[in-house]
């Protein structure tokens, strides 16, 4: 995606020189819509408008001569945020704030605009904090207005090029201001990366391909990225994931990357599922599944985009990613139901389903990462088990853990973002379906509960660390419609994890 360029001004108004200037407008509990006194007269015009009535990502297009003399652009748009009050809470505005970023980016979109400017003066109820408004419109603007056409060859002459300026007219401490929205520009922009790794085809992004980008961005941000390959795997002993690679001409490769601010600091160790293509190998998936396959690594996707913000935003915590990356495919040697694994540390599995692969991708990639880091806490995430989308649908992520304080920042910084997550339980009963009569465990337990039994796997590798596992397979695509979230990727987990990052405690960490 081409980058956007966002800038904080102290003007009143447009310059006159913007394509498009936005107004946002409010709904009171009487009916009435509501905006800044500046544009008293302009709602004076439209309110007997029945086409608008300030309902959430409801758009008014307006052409001049506007009723507010003061007014100088090309053309208006009114934007509605719903019905606002003082008792709005912080998570609830920031969501209404990125839906009506998403919706100006959906009405630039349809009438081709590159250009335009976005008033912070705003409804009363909302207007003591332009830093959070502009924040949250921009995150939700840039988001809005991604797009995919790396692959697309003839060129329409009347294609839209996207988003090119955007500028915030604000007032007061516009300092704060800009600090806020470059929060929110940053966060987007790795999100908007998330999904363009997603979206290439298999062939374009490899277990190679992740190591490659891997390295680019920790080259340029400052951080440490180390690379393992099949050779230094086979020493380790890391069978989980030699296992997954065994039907594909495809090298897996483990990427690490870390972010260390120093002596004295917490770690925080995240794993994303790096499956570049799933197949489902030997236990072939059906046909008419296997397109969105190649989205199997959007765990991994979000933890290494989320490095990069983390890399800017230069918290007091130490941060490393580990990424464990391979196909899974049904090549002559590949792993077969019945064949029996090793894993890094030495606990030995029956692979009952060879289409059950990311815990033996996430199993070594955890355990290896403990024994390394010695992390205060784990956070995985996967597109893992079909399981959860039975359960949660499109709607919410999954979230088991063994410890209820991480569960607790998880979910908050997942409600703050918008990305809500559920957590479903974990226990004896559910491990039991993973007995074998030849290993340690089997890979599967079974029909029943299998997103929860796909935990407890993992769960084997954890140790007494504080572990959080999210199952993103519901919505790291077709997740929620929503004006910033486009069809197929989402980009989920990304503002999660650094929403999680920032308000990360100064004490140490206790499960």
């Amino acid at each position: 995606m081409k980058t956007v360029k966002v800038v904080v001004s102290g003007l009143a108004t447009a310059k006159g020189h913007e394509e498009l200037l936005v107004i946002l407008v409010s709904r009171g509990r009487d009916g009435k819509v509501q905006a800044h006194p500046f544009y008293a007269d302009l709602l004076g015009a439209v309110a007997g408008f029945a086409e608008f009535s300030g309902k959430k990502e409801q758009c008014l297009a307006l052409y001049p001569p506007f009723p507010a003399g003061e007014l100088s652009c090309r053309r208006l748009l009114l934007v509605g945020l719903g019905e606002i009050d003082q008792s709005i809470t912080g998570e609830d505005l920031a969501e209404r704030l990125r839906l009506a970023g998403g919706a100006i980016a959906g009405h630039c979109k349809k009438q081709h605009i590159e250009r335009l400017a976005l008033s912070l003066q705003s409804p009363e109820a909302i207007a003591d904090d332009q830093a959070k408004l502009g924040e949250y419109l921009v995150e939700g603007l840039l988001l809005g207005a991604y797009q995919f056409s790396k692959y697309k060859t003839k060129k329409n002459q009347e294609e839209y090029g996207g988003l090119k300026r955007v500028e915030l007219l604000g007032s007061g401490n516009l300092a704060a201001t800009r600090r806020a929205v470059a929060r929110g520009a940053h966060c987007a922009a790795s999100v908007c990366v998330a999904r363009d790794m997603a979206n290439e085809p298999g062939n374009h992004w490899t277990p190679t391909h992740f190591a490659k980008y891997a390295k680019k961005s920790a080259d340029k941000l400052g951080m440490q990225c180390r690379v393992l390959d099949k050779k230094e795997m086979e020493k380790l002993g890391m069978g989980g994931i030699l296992a997954v690679s065994q039907g594909s001409k495809e090298p897996p490769k483990l990427v690490i990357v870390d972010y260390n601010p120093g002596k004295g600091h917490d770690t925080v160790l995240l794993v994303g599922k790096g499956l570049t293509f799933d197949s489902g190998g030997v236990s072939l998936k059906p046909a008419e599944k296997m397109m969105d396959m190649k989205y199997d690594m959007c765990g991994g996707a979000a933890v290494l985009a989320a490095m990069a913000v983390i890399a800017v935003e230069k918290p007091k915590v130490r941060v490393v990613a580990i990424i464990p990356s391979s196909d899974n495919m049904a090549g002559g040697g590949a792993l077969k139901p019945g064949d029996v694994i090793r894993h890094y540390g030495g606990l030995t599995s029956e692979i009952e389903n060879t289409d059950a692969e990311g815990r033996l991708l996430l199993g070594d990639a955890i355990a290896y990462g403990i024994e390394k880091y010695q992390p205060a806490c784990v956070i995985d995430l996967a597109t893992l088990t079909g399981s959860v989308v039975i359960a949660l649908g499109h709607h919410y992520s999954g979230l088991m853990s063994n410890s209820d304080r991480l569960v607790d920042m998880l979910i908050g910084s997942g409600a703050r973002s918008g990305e809500p997550l559920w957590r479903l339980p974990l226990g004896e009963m559910y491990v039991k379906q993973l007995d074998s009569r030849v290993a340690d465990m089997k890979n599967t337990g079974g029909r029943y509960g299998g997103a929860i039994t796909a935990a407890e796997y993992l769960h084997h590798f954890v140790g007494e660390t504080p572990w959080a596992h999210v199952d993103i397979a519901g919505t790291a695509w077709d997740f929620t419609e929503k004006s910033y979230i486009p069809k197929g990727p989402s980009g989920i987990g990304v503002r999660t994890l650094v929403e999680l990052i920032r308000r990360w405690p100064d004490d140490p960490f206790s499960g």
